[in-house]
């Protein structure tokens, strides 16, 4: 756990690329240092690093500002992955034990690098979201220590297309210099600060509606059961408004404003905003285009709840976060579309102690929820040198390659590990092409 210095994350968002800042205590709670946000300009399209060259220069220049707050350097972060082809799929493994055998940490270490060793089909796993064990057919949620003569492990694993990091790697690590320390899912973070332990025990279907995906994460008994990402998000809606003769940015504020999801009555014309010959817009035909896209968007969420088995058992409902989900009244529109009970969703302020205004922000679940991913101080060491390093003489031998006289001399640091992502078949085939992450 970070007892000084600090842990830094990076979330590359479609619409937006935030970096966020913080120290955890002993308990694990986060106290945000600082949180800057810069847009993405189109160099990211649905979760992925579209532009490198202009990805790396707006990642170095969020940690340049972030550096300015904090007064420290940052020497590595941690970075969201994202994209439409990432799901889950299931890895089973059976440990045989003698018929009075027990359980131990052993065992449970041997099924956890079965699955560790596990390599999808022209797939890439990226992280084990979740296990479940079953002791003689009976599952248990603590088996260490029981007697049986069977044991077996479902994992859930998240899959997608194995070059999903190359470009992350050649903005981040190249272009920004900045160094990659470990990769975080991005939908498990969120889910992480978003919802309850009772909410994840009932079932729920969490829905993060972000810019370029809406990514659908089913949970029931405390275990991620399905997850899926579909290829529309806020910015395909705003795009759809631009049809009506509108210009994106003009679009954005016409949907923030006075779209709306759902409503019994409205009126049918407002007043332009904006400074030009469009004096007045049609209400209803803004809302209209606004709920066609969100008719699609709710049908593929619908059938991926239904793909997943869990549509009767989700006693907590649906629960929405991410920047998209703040389009007014949605939480009506999908609960009168999915039949169940809808939960605008923020991050829990029991992992973040400061900063309410962050943590009531649903554009910032993912960002806020890498950091409790996170445990290696990201700040960047460096070394006094004292001036008797130079006694000898040699004062210019290694000049170009380090520092001396008081001069900083900044601390090599250790490669970025790929202990996340290297830990994570195919329950969800694709419904989309991958070249659409293109």
């Amino acid at each position: 756990m970070i007892q000084s210095g600090f842990i830094a994350a990076i979330d590359l968002g479609t619409s937006k690329i935030t970096g966020v800042v913080g120290r955890k205590n002993d308990s694990g709670v986060i106290s945000i240092l600082a949180c800057e946000t810069i847009p993405s300009n189109n160099c990211i399209r649905r979760g992925l690093v579209y532009n490198i060259e202009e990805t790396g220069a707006r990642v170095r220049k969020l940690v340049n500002m972030l550096e300015n707050k904090l007064n420290r350097k940052i020497g590595k972060v941690y970075v969201s992955l994202a994209g439409q082809s990432l799901h889950t799929v299931a890895f089973r493994e059976i440990k045989q034990l003698s018929s009075s055998g027990i359980v131990t940490e052993q065992v449970i270490d041997q099924l956890r690098q079965a699955a560790e060793k596990y390599t999808p089909e022209m797939k890439k796993k990226y992280a084990i979201a979740d296990v479940e064990y079953f002791i003689d057919d009976k599952p248990e949620q603590n088996p260490v220590g029981v007697t049986c003569s069977q044991i077996e492990a479902h994992f859930q694993m998240v899959v997608g297309r194995p070059n999903l990091l190359s470009n992350i790697e050649k903005s981040v690590s190249n272009k920004a210099q900045v160094k990659i320390v470990d990769y975080i899912v991005g939908p498990m973070a969120s889910a992480a600060i978003v919802l309850s332990d009772e909410e994840k025990e009932l079932g729920c279907a969490f829905i993060d509606f972000g810019g370029g995906t809406t990514t659908l994460s089913v949970y029931k008994g405390s275990i991620l059961r399905w997850m899926a990402v579909i290829p529309f998000g806020g910015r395909s809606i705003t795009k759809d408004i631009c049809d009506l003769n509108f210009i994106e940015s003009e679009a954005e504020q016409l949907k923030i404003k006075f779209g709306k999801a759902f409503e019994q009555k409205e009126s049918s014309l407002f007043s332009s905003p904006f400074s030009s010959n469009k004096s007045d817009v049609d209400l209803t035909e803004l809302n209209k285009v606004i709920r066609m896209r969100l008719d699609e968007i709710t049908a593929n969420i619908k059938e991926q709840i239904r793909l997943s088995g869990f549509q009767e058992q989700l006693g907590a409902g649906v629960i929405i976060s991410g920047g998209a989900s703040q389009l007014k009244n949605l939480d009506q529109y999908l609960s009168e579309k999915l039949k169940m009970p809808v939960r605008k969703a923020s991050a829990k302020k029991t992992f973040i102690n400061n900063f309410p205004e962050l943590t009531n922000d649903p554009a910032l679940t993912q960002p806020l929820g890498m950091l409790l991913f996170a445990k290696e101080n990201c700040e960047e060491i460096v070394v006094e040198q004292s001036n008797d390093d130079d006694a000898d003489g040699d004062h210019f031998q290694n000049q170009g390659k380090s520092h001396h006289n008081g001069k900083k001399e900044t601390k090599k640091k250790p490669k970025p590990s790929k202990g996340f992502i290297t830990k994570m078949g195919d329950v969800f085939s694709s419904m989309f092409s991958d070249e659409d992450d293109e």
